[in-house]
């Protein structure tokens, strides 16, 4: 067996996991110095591949990439109908899907230590629309994408890139009704190292630098009437923010892996995703997590405040500093960082909320944006999903207070959201998890791809600068369709 660094379990080891009847990984390290995740993902050949990446916060490198395809079962629902798909058919359940799968997760697992943080589970997202399952909002708007609600997807075998160690770690999960014995396991990881490692040619990506045409559910009027509207709303009391988004439709016959690639290098960000659910892909470059949760640490990072980059490092700077010294964005600012507190407050111990990162500014190819980190200790006896669920939906892409802004937002966009600042992400066997805000992001289905993008209003916002925020966020997505 080629390659290989380590091999966490001896044949021993094994068995004795075995006999205790718990989920366990069966990880081998091979050298990685050679490939890339992105020529891994051109190895595979299965279903349901997904590639999630980070290229850290603003413009430094993330420590792992994760890779899969083929998934042992897939879960999806509209409103509370459920459905999951495995090798022993289709199972249709009704109730919260967010209870569902709190119920799924609920596995006795062993991690053998390692400290990586993915070592399956579930990959995949959860849209915006599912807010509908936590509170009791108007349902008015059609859906124009048609995409399920919640899609997440549950992988045997997941291949996690270590761009720190250079290494590919090949995770096998066992569980109780695995009937391979260790050898057998080992010889399957040995055959996936050496289909994913395969040379492959390189290939060229077209240059996109056409102006595309596009449509949106607003005219520029619409928009601009819609934040009025909402400045009225804050006036009277009802609301102190709400993100107003407009969506935009292109014509496009691109590849989308292809698209995926320009993306990460015209704008590397924090969250990097492809995931091919084979009648659609989803694409993104979120720079904002929603929450996470490693061990008993649970972290949200509020973003709230942009500017355009400038055209010159002397504009750069001077758009940097009008974006820190805007009364106007401080306060949006401020008031998002409280929300994060009082939404880790709910599922933290007392006292342990902290803000690691206040007003900081990162840089994207398009924008900046003021940055902060809020995190507390998860309290004992919760879980990941009590975690994602304490941040659902986040207030930077819907508002504050969060129902009445949901409410208003119901009322004054005109198409369902669907997976637009909903949630991409992954659920861990090890109890971890990692979400980020599903902005920055095209959908492709149909022949057709849909970016969405929105604004913070709060009480002094100008329209036309709101309706120009919206296009700015949307360029980076649109350029490299």
């Amino acid at each position: 067996m080629g390659g290989i660094i380590m091999i966490n379990l001896s044949r021993d080891q094994f068995e004795g996991l075995k006999a205790s009847g718990k989920v366990f990984p069966v990880i081998v390290d091979y050298s990685g110095d050679q490939t890339t995740p992105i020529n891994i993902f051109y190895n595979l050949d299965g279903k349901y591949k997904f590639l999630l990446e980070s290229a850290g916060t603003g413009e430094k490198q993330g420590r792992y990439s994760f890779l899969g395809q083929d998934p042992i079962t897939t879960i999806k629902s509209d409103k509370t109908n459920i459905i999951v798909s495995s090798s022993d058919g289709e199972k249709s359940n009704q109730g919260n899907i967010l209870n569902f799968i709190k119920d799924y997760l609920k596995v006795d697992y062993e991690d053998c230590n390692s400290e990586i943080p993915f070592v399956g589970g579930l990959v995949g997202y959860i849209g915006y629309d599912v807010i509908r399952q936590i509170e009791d909002i108007d349902d008015n708007n059609s859906r124009e994408i048609n995409v399920p609600e919640t899609y997440l997807l549950k992988y045997k075998i997941v291949i996690c890139y270590d761009h720190l160690k250079r290494n590919i770690s090949i995770i096998y999960n066992v569980y109780p009704e695995d009937s391979k014995n260790y050898e057998e396991i080992l010889r399957g990881i040995e055959e996936t190292y050496e289909n994913i490692t395969k040379l492959q040619e390189a290939r060229k990506l077209e240059i996109v630098g056409k102006e595309k045409s596009f449509k949106s559910n607003f005219t520029k009027k619409e928009f601009c009437s819609a934040v009025d509207k909402v400045r009225d709303y804050i006036k009277s009391g009802e609301a102190s923010q709400i993100v107003i988004s407009q969506r935009f439709t292109i014509d496009s016959n691109s590849e989308p892996f292809d698209v995926y690639r320009r993306l990460r290098s015209l704008n590397p960000s924090p969250y990097l995703f492809y995931i091919d659910y084979e009648d659609f892909q989803v694409v993104g470059a979120s720079p904002e997590s929603l929450v996470s949760l490693s061990g008993d640490k649970v972290i949200t990072n509020p973003i709230a405040g942009t500017r355009k980059r400038g055209k010159t490092r002397e504009e750069d700077i001077a758009l940097r500093e009008e974006l820190i010294n805007d009364p106007k964005e401080k306060s949006e600012h401020d008031m998002l960082v409280e929300l994060g507190k009082e939404d880790l407050a709910t599922v933290s111990k007392e006292g342990s909320i902290e803000v690691e990162r206040y007003m900081e500014i990162e840089n994207y190819s398009h924008v900046m944006h003021l940055v902060a980190t809020v995190s507390g200790k998860l309290k004992e006896g919760l879980d990941s999903v009590d975690a994602f669920k304490s941040c659902f939906p986040a207030g930077t892409v819907s508002g504050s207070p969060r129902r009445r802004s949901m409410e208003i937002i119901e009322e004054l966009e005109n198409v369902k959201r669907e997976i637009y600042s909903g949630a991409v992400g992954y659920f861990s066997l090890n109890g971890d998890m990692d979400f980020c805000i599903g902005i920055r992001s095209i959908v492709f289905k149909d022949n057709k791809a849909y970016i969405q993008a929105g604004a913070g209003i709060v009480l002094d916002s100008k329209p036309e600068n709101e309706y120009e925020e919206t296009i700015n966020k949307a360029k980076a997505l649109i350029e490299v369709i």
